[in-house]
């Protein structure tokens, strides 16, 4: 059941932040729900999880309205590549977005955050192991990325990576923290089901675990 994974994760966090050192607290576990539904994302509600990742802007709008009008305090991150034509509905919809990769999308999120009188804290994604078929952008365009973003007014809150699969992932979450800590970021959205513990280790802040909490998907 999702409320014995989510005890189960919630220790397994604690115990690697035990072993860098860390406050367990300083590490935000988001529930990436994607695809699962509202009836298999209430229990972590009632359990009092808060914080839910959804990869499509669609999706979300279909399912999120009605649980956040009964869970106000839910924090919904957009996870997934965000389409510049989407960045109204985003803004609209969600409170942290972990995919800013190009600059055209700082165009469109710019002016959505001026349309909405709001702004939410954004991540950048970095392209870590330079594949062509993510998202991201490449690790010689951060710097550049990254001040177009600030002078555009979008908070810029860290970096975010998928990290290529069936390999060991700890290379490039260290590689990560480096680019973070060289442009003056403290954010990593950084670590998986899989490997969540190894981001925590090398100074993740925000962990994004599905499969790990919810089951595999049928």
């Amino acid at each position: 059941m999702a409320e014995t994974a989510l005890t189960d994760i919630t220790n397994r966090i604690t115990h690697a932040a035990g072993i860098a050192r860390r406050k367990a607290d300083d590490i935000t576990l988001i529930a990436i729900s994607k695809t699962r539904t509202a009836e298999e994302i209430e229990p972590l509600l009632q359990s009092g999880h808060r914080h839910f990742g959804e990869n499509r802007v669609q999706e979300a709008q279909a399912k999120w309205p009605e649980l956040k009008a009964r869970y106000p305090d839910v924090q919904l991150h957009l996870v997934g590549q965000l389409q510049s034509n989407k960045a109204d509905d985003a803004v609209a919809l969600f409170d942290a977005i972990h995919s800013l990769d190009r600059p055209s999308l700082v165009t469109a999120l710019a002016r959505a955050f001026e349309k909405a009188g709001r702004s939410v804290p954004c991540f950048i994604q970095v392209n870590i192991g330079a594949e062509d078929q993510k998202g991201g952008c490449a690790i010689a365009e951060l710097p550049a990325l990254l001040a177009s973003a600030r002078d555009a007014g979008i908070p810029v809150t860290g970096l975010m990576c998928v990290p290529p699969l069936d390999v060991e992932p700890s290379p490039y979450f260290a590689l990560l923290a480096k680019l973070a800590a060289d442009n003056g970021l403290t954010g990593l959205s950084m670590g998986m089901s899989g490997d969540f513990e190894s981001a925590i280790r090398l100074g993740a802040t925000h962990v994004r675990v599905g499969t790990a909490l919810f089951g595999e998907r049928g």
